[in-house]
């Protein structure tokens, strides 16, 4: 017998917004699916739901385990209603001296993870003529920012790369939904690859100050994500400070960060010697 109950996956769901999430729409009567590659976390996870979850523990970078999970998902539930592609990482170097490994690295989670986990769930979706699919960019797939532009260059590819499948899916049943949370309270600085080794901050300065400007939580930016595709939103913004810099770089797309430059970070020149 084919099972009504809705189904929604979230990835990245050990920590952070995807863990917020996982709870929300636990208790908005979802049964989930969780995915992380930290195994203990959706443990943590999973002890503060009341309802049904099922836990996946691999790299959203790896092509073949994403499919293998959904394919496990329909034959098991015959539907997945919501797919969340949520999971990300961050990455602290300039552009001229960040190595390929790292570039690739960061592409291979907050890019081709979220291409992983379109693809997989929607050829069903599309069959079915429903479903949702929510790809978490950043206020950062909005504006450059310095020392963080492979996580920029990521986060821009999945705007264009949702907002490009939002077209293609008009009339078909399915919606495509991109999300661009400002600054919020979650480790992904804490875990970031940090090589700020120009005279920059370190990591823990990085931190502290991460800590003081993010201003929105997990749980409200889950919120915001749940509330925003219920109403039908295909554009979510997350906190003041994303709406402030999407309406800067509307009103200044070229000077936006003449604005913003008092507050970014800068590299600076090996000393000689």
């Amino acid at each position: 017998m084919t099972d009504t109950t809705k189904l929604a996956v979230v990835t990245g769901a050990a920590s952070g917004i995807g863990r917020a999430l996982a709870r929300r729409l636990d208790a908005d009567g979802w049964r989930l699916a969780l995915t992380d590659v930290n195994a203990p976390g959706l443990e943590e996870t999973r002890g503060m739901l009341r309802g049904e979850a099922s836990l996946h523990t691999f790299d959203v970078a790896d092509r073949e385990a994403v499919h293998e999970f959904a394919d496990e998902l329909h034959e098991r539930h015959q539907h997945v209603d919501l797919v969340v592609n949520n999971a990300g990482v961050d990455l602290a170097q300039s552009l001229a001296d960040v190595s390929y490994e790292d570039f690739e690295w960061i592409f291979g989670i907050n890019f081709w993870g979220v291409v992983h986990g379109t693809r997989a769930f929607l050829p069903r979706m599309l069959e079915r003529h429903s479903g949702t699919i929510v790809n978490v960019s950043s206020v950062f797939g909005i504006v450059g920012w310095p020392m963080h532009g492979t996580y920029c260059a990521a986060k821009f590819a999945v705007r264009g790369f949702t907002e490009t499948l939002r077209h293609e899916l008009v009339g078909t049943g399915v919606r495509a939904v991109t999300v661009h949370p400002g600054g919020i309270k979650t480790n992904i600085v804490r875990n970031s690859r940090y090589h700020r080794d120009h005279g920059g901050a370190g990591k823990d300065k990085a931190v502290e100050i991460f800590d003081k400007i993010a201003r929105t939580s997990a749980e409200e930016a889950a919120d915001v994500i749940v509330d925003g595709v219920r109403k039908g939103k295909q554009r979510i913004l997350i906190g003041a400070d994303a709406r402030v810099i999407d309406s800067v770089q509307r009103l200044a797309p070229e000077d936006y960060f003449g604005v913003m430059s008092r507050f970014a970070p800068r590299r600076r020149s090996k000393p000689k010697g």
